[in-house]
């Protein structure tokens, strides 16, 4: 603050002196108080701003924004704050700003509304408009990053929105397009863990989306679960790991062993899906996740419900 203060710059100068301040501490806090101190940090940098510079406040004013965002709070009060300023920003960057940042703010708006709304305080429709405003410009041949960012977060939207309609479906259906479209721009090989994440989330949509093709989509649903399992693996990522392991797990208790024969019962999968439960029961409970392995064993004394108890008898070693 000192060296700003005391620099021979003009207030301009010092205005985004402070706001690349302000940007260091939020990219790389090493506690709560500096995503604070980053927000004092960005309104001091807009009050030494010059009356005419009103591009320059509206690009603090949307950097403030993403910091408000990242404070830890157990109310919307810094949510709803960001949410106001980064429209302000909007209303300046829409008629001065470059398409770009524009767009940057756009997806930042969708965040802020996602977030929001999974706290009950919105609907989900402005965030999905303002995903959908900022692809005009973050495509996937100029911004491939950003165009996978968008299309996961539209994908995790539409799957958020109550699906008591008939749109329902269409819904279900927009949400695994996203993820299929996402993972047209990203690779195993050069982003493997957006990679193993979009994969897993593909399979999860495909398992739930209501559809005559309901056996088909399960089956590549299962695909996906695997694409994921080349980077989760239990050495690397032991709780992702369990997660993918209890997806694919619940996956298989509802297909048939034989895609052809879809009547012809399911014993195999559901034998394969209680010993993936059990993997992931132990790998939750050696992580100290309490919740996930008491939810998975509920799961598997469901399966093993429907098994039978000579089956369990068997499968423990007691016939």
């Amino acid at each position: 603050m000192t060296a700003v203060e005391t620099a021979a710059a003009t207030q301009a100068e010092k205005a985004e002196m402070l706001m690349e301040i302000a940007m260091g501490l939020q990219q790389k806090p090493e506690r709560a108080e500096d995503i604070f101190a980053a927000v004092d940090l960005y309104k001091l940098a807009m009050d030494l701003a010059p009356e005419g510079e009103v591009l320059g406040v509206a690009r603090i004013r949307a950097r403030m924004a993403t910091a408000l965002m990242a404070v830890p709070a157990e109310d919307a009060t810094q949510l709803k704050e960001a949410k106001s300023e980064i429209e302000i920003a909007l209303a300046t960057l829409t008629a001065e700003g470059s398409d770009a940042e524009v767009a940057e703010a756009e997806m930042n708006l969708g965040l802020i509304c996602q977030t929001l709304a999974g706290m009950h305080l919105l609907p989900i429709q402005p965030a999905i408009s303002a995903y959908q405003r900022s692809l005009r410009t973050f495509d996937k041949t100029n911004y491939p990053k950003e165009f996978a960012v968008l299309q996961s977060n539209l994908a995790t939207a539409f799957l958020s929105m109550p699906f008591t309609d008939q749109s329902g479906k269409m819904r279900e259906a927009l949400a695994v397009q996203a993820f299929e479209e996402a993972l047209t721009v990203v690779n195993l090989i050069d982003h493997p863990n957006e990679y193993a994440m979009l994969q897993n989330n593909l399979g999860n949509a495909l398992q739930y989306v209501s559809s005559s093709h309901r056996v088909e989509n399960g089956y590549r649903a299962l695909e996906a679960y695997d694409e994921a399992l080349k980077v989760r693996t239990i050495r690397d990522m032991p709780e992702e790991y369990a997660n993918t392991i209890a997806n694919k797990a619940n996956c298989l208790s509802n297909l048939p062993d034989d895609p052809q024969n879809p009547d012809g019962g399911n014993f195999g999968n559901l034998t394969e899906a209680v010993r993936l439960l059990e993997e992931a029961r132990g790998v939750f409970a050696k992580r100290g996740a309490g919740e996930k392995a008491q939810a998975v064993s509920e799961a598997i004394a469901e399966l093993n419900a429907a098994l039978g108890p000579s089956t369990i008898l068997e499968r423990s070693g007691l016939q």
